[in-house]
Order: structure tokens, then sequence, then C-alpha cells
């Protein structure tokens, strides 16, 4: 039987593996991935790391030299984290060379806790990349108004950048467009762009659960069966075409004459990548957002249960561009209904740093209970 991740490929897709960890490395689960699945990058975040350092004795021996080395708390969640994420560059490094620079790469979140610092942002994002010394490893920083100058920054300095937590089209536009301009600087200085590699995180699950629980509360209250009905119809509907509609955006920004002048001297487009594709609600088909969000120069990026589910019974066709018109009038009637959608996005992206930095704090956390049992014991010793 054909492998339906495999067959993605044929349609311009990666799929990256959604988390990276020390476990998975080891065990060469990563590898066969990619000989299998075609898995071709991977992504980490402060979540991934706390449940991986928290759930495993994977790093414990890895900790344990960290704690005799004496490093401060700081120092060893760094080391852990970028370890994992260089080991990850390293098995995805062929597909790197490959390609020549166009697929391939591991990405390592900076700090959330310094989303709103744009200058904190700048100096982590250096130091991790530094630290990292791969050419395929990508730093993760959060599309926040504070974060979209130490994105530009970061990429005209040469770094290579995935921002996240992107959740409206406005603000996609922002991130597109801070990373033309921090190409075009870079060509202006006579410095190269054609290894400078970029994506744009677009969430997708996310939207659809907030943008259902409001639409549940408008159905609660309707007062006729019309109004109910109509409310019901668009459950489920506002991630998929929230994300048709940033892609109808790429492709307008991506096919403009400042950016063509880039594209000639050797630019990449930046892709956008589909993040949180899970399917959160049980009533909804497993791998709706893996198969409605299929086209070119994209990426999915899968947590297990979706490349298993997807792996098994994903059905495989161009859907990124299809009935695009009815996505724009999803948002519309969204709003006719009394729906901020806006209001919806900026909410999700507030409650995606908070979520972050809650894992990260509890990753540091979980690390520090390790760390005083280690030196515990050794003061018993």
């Amino acid at each position: 039987m054909s492998n339906p991740l495999l067959e993605l490929k044929k349609h311009r897709q990666s799929v990256w593996y959604d988390d990276l960890n020390r476990k998975l490395i080891v065990a060469g689960t990563l590898q066969r991935m990619v000989d299998e699945d075609g898995v071709s990058g991977g992504t980490s975040n402060p979540s991934i790391f706390e449940k991986a350092i928290s759930g495993t004795d994977a790093y414990d021996e890895h900790l344990r030299r960290l704690v005799d080395e004496g490093r401060d708390l700081p120092e060893i969640y760094d080391e852990l984290t970028t370890t994992d994420v260089r080991m990850s560059t390293d098995v995805f490094r062929p597909i790197y060379d490959e390609t020549e620079g166009a697929d391939g790469y591991a990405s390592l979140e900076v700090s959330p806790t310094i989303a709103n610092d744009t200058q904190a942002s700048i100096e982590a994002a250096k130091r991790l990349f530094a630290k990292l010394d791969r050419p395929n490893a990508m730093i993760k920083i959060p599309g926040t108004p504070e974060g979209l100058p130490a994105i530009e920054r970061c990429l005209a300095d040469g770094l290579n950048i995935n921002i996240t937590l992107l959740f409206g089209v406005e603000n996609y536009e922002q991130v597109a467009w801070a990373y033309i301009s921090a190409l075009e600087k870079r060509w202006a200085a006579r410095q190269p762009v054609d290894r400078i590699g970029s994506v744009a995180s677009f969430f997708v699950s996310r939207v659809d659960t907030l943008t259902d629980e409001k639409l549940k509360e408008k159905i609660e209250a309707a007062t006729d069966d019309r109004t109910r009905e109509e409310l019901r119809s668009l459950l489920g509907k506002a991630g998929i075409a929230n994300a048709k509609i940033a892609y109808a955006k790429y492709k307008e920004i991506f096919s403009s004459p400042r950016w063509k002048a880039l594209e000639e001297a050797g630019a990449r487009v930046q892709r956008c990548l589909w993040a949180s594709t899970s399917t959160k609600n049980p009533e909804y088909r497993d791998v709706m957002y893996a198969e409605g969000l299929i086209g070119p120069d994209t990426i999915d990026t899968m947590p297990l249960s979706t490349l298993d589910a997807f792996r098994e019974h994903g059905l495989v066709a161009a859907t990124l561009e299809k009935d695009v018109d009815e996505a724009f009038e999803t948002i519309r009637r969204l709003e006719k209904a009394g729906i901020s959608f806006k209001a919806v996005t900026d909410e999700l992206q507030v409650q995606g740093v908070k979520l972050f930095t809650d894992s990260f704090m509890k990753a540091n956390e979980s690390i520090k209970e390790k760390r005083d049992a280690l030196v515990g014991a050794g003061a018993r010793g």
C-alpha cells in the first residue's frame, strides 16, 4: 500500500514532525520517520520540552553531568534543549544539503517569557543560533508586535527564523513583509540571500477551538431555529478558512515586484507552515486539517497522532487553493454573527504566549527538581 504521507511531496508540501525530543532521536525513531514517511524537518516548543523532560529519564544522565559541572538553571535548560535540536538538525542535514537549503530544518524557540521584549529576543536568538552551530537550525520567535522588529533584524543578520504563534492574516502579512524587508537589506549590503531559511507558522486547530466556543454560546442564546442552524453550520470551519485566506495573501505577496527582485538574486520564499494540525474536537475527522490544507510551498508539522492517522487513512488532493471564495464568505458570516475574527486571533496569540510561558516555567521547575535531587544525593553520599 502507498503511504499518503509520501504522496504529499507530489503537491510540494513537506511534512515536519512536531515533537522533537531526546528519546525519539536516540532510539532512531526520527530517522525512521525520515526514511519511511518522508519527514523532512521538525519543530519544538516549550510545551514539548516540558513533557519530554518531566515525563522521561532520557535527560537524566546529561543533567547529572551538567550539575557536576556546576551549571545554573538557565544554562542547563539551554544545554538540554539545544542538544536535542542540534541532534535533530544532524538527522535532517542530508535533506538540507540535497535541497540546497530549501528543506531539512529543525527549530528551537527563544524563551516565551521575552515574547514582548524586542532586544531580549534578538540577543537570545543570536545566542541560541550560535550555540546550535548548524546551517539548518531555525530559531523560533513569536510574531508579536515586539517580536516583528526582532524577526526582521535577525533575518537581516543571517539567521534562519521560524515565526511562531501566528493566527491572524493581518499579522501574517506583517511577517511576510518583514522577511522581504530583511532580505532587501542583506542584498543592499551585498550579503547573500540564497541560504536564508524562514517559515511562517500559522496555527490552525486552535482557531476552531476558540471560535467554536463563541459560536456555541451564541447557539445557546439564539431564540429561533434558523439562527441556530446558521451558527451550527459555521462550527469547525474557521481554522481552515483562515489558513486558506492567509495562503491567498502569501501568493499575492510572493508574486510582487519587490519579491521578484529578490528571487532573481536567489532568495527562497518564506513558506507557510501549518501548525496545530491535530484535531482537538473528537467530533471532527482526525486528519481534517492535514487533508484540508495541501498545497505548494507549504509545510504541515504533525504530532505523532496526526502523522499515524494520516499514514493510515489520509486522503491526498490539492485542497489548499480550492473554495477560497467560500473561505472569505465563512469569515464574513462569522462577523455577521457577531464574532469579531480579529478579536479571536488577537486573543489566541496572547493565550499562546501564556501557554508556552507556563510550559517553559514547568520545564524549568522539572529541571530544578531533578537537579536538587541529584545535588542532595551527592551531599548525602
